[in-house]
Order: structure tokens, then sequence, then C-alpha cells
């Protein structure tokens, strides 16, 4: 059963995030007391049925109460023919596994990490945590950008 931060007094959550790609899938793991996100791992199933067995198995270890899924943009705003892909795969996570999914802008997600070195390795999974931060941002904000299904 989730716990109550003592600080704020708000249930805490546990999220699980998707950085979205057509050979590679990042997941981050982070809880609404911390409000950060830990890159867990990069994905590279070869159909979509091996895919979701992965993920099954992560949301079997880590029990989320909520996915986020970011979703790629145009610098302008405007979508592309990844924004519909990572509509879908968010789409066909809420159907198979009955969570809850948010969408995140995730423009500049991967561009802020490639600089760094250390993370080329596992970007994926570090885009996804930079995606669960961008999430718990925009939560704690009164005007909340992420979109909720």
């Amino acid at each position: 059963m989730p716990s109550s931060s003592p600080i704020s007094g708000e249930r805490s959550i546990t999220v699980m995030a998707f950085d979205y790609g057509t050979r590679r899938i990042g997941v981050a793991v982070g809880n609404s007391v911390s409000r950060s996100g830990q890159a867990l791992k990069t994905i590279a199933a070869p159909n979509l049925d091996m895919l979701f067995q992965e993920i099954a198995a992560l949301i079997q270890e880590w029990q989320p109460d909520q996915l986020v899924v970011g979703r790629p943009l145009h610098p302008d705003g405007t979508e592309h023919d990844m924004t519909a892909k990572a509509t879908r795969f968010g789409n066909q996570l809420h159907g198979r596994l009955h969570l809850p999914v948010a969408w995140v802008d995730e423009r500049y997600s991967s561009v802020v990490l490639e600089g760094d070195a250390k993370m080329h390795d596992n970007l994926d999974a570090h885009s996804a945590a930079l995606i669960l931060e961008q999430f718990f941002a925009e939560l704690a904000s009164p005007k909340s950008d992420a979109t909720r299904m």
C-alpha cells in the first residue's frame, strides 16, 4: 500500500516512465515524494510481444501506480510521425497493463543528455528519467501540461 509523505501529507505514488523509440525504449522509475527519476534500462526487443513481456516484468517488480510516456514534438510544438507512434505505444500500455498513462512533452530530453559521454550507453533510460522528472515538475505546477488518460 502506498505511504503518505510525512512532509506534504500526500500519498506517495510510484511512477514508471518510457522514452519510446522504434528500435529502443528507455525505462525509468521514481516516486512522487522524491520527485526524481532513476534510469532502469533500455529495452531493445525483437518484437512487440517480447517488448511487452519485458515491460510486464518491470511492472511486476516495481508496481507503479502511474505510467508516463514521452511525447516527441517538433521544436515548434507540432506533431510528427513519432508523436503518433509514441501515443499508440502509450495506448497499448494502458490497454495491456490497465494502468493510467500520462504524456509529457519530451522535445529536448535526449538532446540534453547527448553531450554527456557517461550517459551514452543507457541514453534512452536516462531520457526516460528526464521525462519522469518533467512529469513531476508539471504535477507540482498549478498549470500542468501533462495529458492523462
